[in-house]
């Protein structure tokens, strides 16, 4: 398995649409980061705090000049979704991450075992 490249294909496949959020997170975001708030409507992310609309792509996803990476504008405080992916091998070839190499699809055991340890400091390894 690779270390994470920031191609930004998985904040932008749920970036705008599908993140959930916690109630607790909501509550810290108002206390600490109103301006991450102001994109939340009935506990939802990401809306336009002008419009009300939902947004197309995460409002915190900054593609770098002249590169095919993206960086987190709120990467310390983003949400807990965000945090824990990727969850699985099989989630990862769904969604065409490019941490994943052909080895770990031929021993998804193996690469979980991998996989967990990278996030180890993210989320709690799956059972």
């Amino acid at each position: 398995m690779k270390e994470c490249n920031q191609c930004g294909k998985c904040c932008i496949k749920y970036g705008h649409n599908g993140l959930s959020i916690t109630d607790e997170e909501i509550e810290m975001w108002e206390l600490f980061n109103p301006e991450i708030s102001e994109y939340i409507v009935n506990g939802e992310v990401w809306f336009h705090p002008k419009t009300g609309k939902p947004a197309e792509i995460c409002p915190w996803l900054t593609k770098l000049k002249g590169q095919e990476k993206y960086i987190c504008d709120i990467y310390f405080d983003r949400p807990n979704d965000c945090k824990y992916y990727p969850t699985s091998i099989p989630e990862m070839i769904r969604d065409e991450c490019e941490m994943i190499e052909s080895h770990d699809i031929t021993n998804m055991e193996k690469a979980q075992k991998e996989l967990d340890k990278l996030m180890e400091d993210s989320r709690p390894a799956l059972q």
